[in-house]
């Protein structure tokens, strides 16, 4: 027996060591890419205004989609909804959907950006709920047999891939990285009390 679990422990071990530093960070960063990017910037592309400052004045779409029983209470017509602040919620609202996405995938500032697409996810829930009128099935719950809902269980996992970079950070394969090492930041790799910018 004893035998066993020492071969258990070693090849573990051997495992837990060979990827330390970069695999749960790049892989986090592959799946959120391969999976939730174009999801986000598919649907920040909806926000945006004609031409090229569209980025300064969201759709009423996007209205529609952040604030809906404001934008249905102003009939539709964004120019009878104060800027302040919902025009700016709107706006910041917009810019988030786009900027953390391309953050967490470049691995730049990669801890913030996951912690800032955590409160994303969080907010964007609430509307679903309370402002769509989303309920049912489609929320699911936890413990309920059924790994398919959209708020509940789908959600749930992607703010645990973003809390892996919270915790765990981009690693060797990042922006964070490169730029830890122009700046003489010592990385994780190996060492338990050294400080990393990843």
């Amino acid at each position: 027996m004893r035998m066993l679990v020492n071969l258990y422990q070693g090849i573990f071990g051997w495992l837990e060591r060979v990827t330390d530093g970069w695999f749960l960070g790049l892989t986090a960063r592959f799946l959120f890419a391969g999976i939730l990017f174009m999801y986000f910037w598919n649907s920040a592309m909806t926000k945006l205004g004609d031409g090229f400052f569209g980025f300064l004045s969201p759709t009423a779409g996007a209205y529609a989609q952040i604030l809906p029983q404001i934008t249905e209470a102003a009939g539709y017509d964004v120019s009878q909804i104060p800027f302040l602040p919902y025009g700016l919620i709107v706006l910041l609202g917009t810019w988030a959907e786009i900027v953390i996405p391309v953050l967490i995938v470049l691995g730049l500032f990669t801890r913030a950006a996951s912690v800032g697409f955590i409160g994303f996810v969080i907010v964007m829930s609430v509307v679903d709920v309370v402002g769509h009128g989303v309920a049912g099935a489609t929320i699911g719950a936890f413990f309920d047999g059924n790994p398919s809902s959209v708020i509940v269980d789908q959600r749930a996992l992607w703010i645990f891939l973003a809390i892996v970079l919270v915790v765990r950070g981009p690693g060797v394969f990042s922006l964070d990285w490169v730029l830890g090492k122009w700046f003489g930041v010592q990385h994780e790799a190996g060492t338990k009390d050294s400080k990393s910018l990843a």
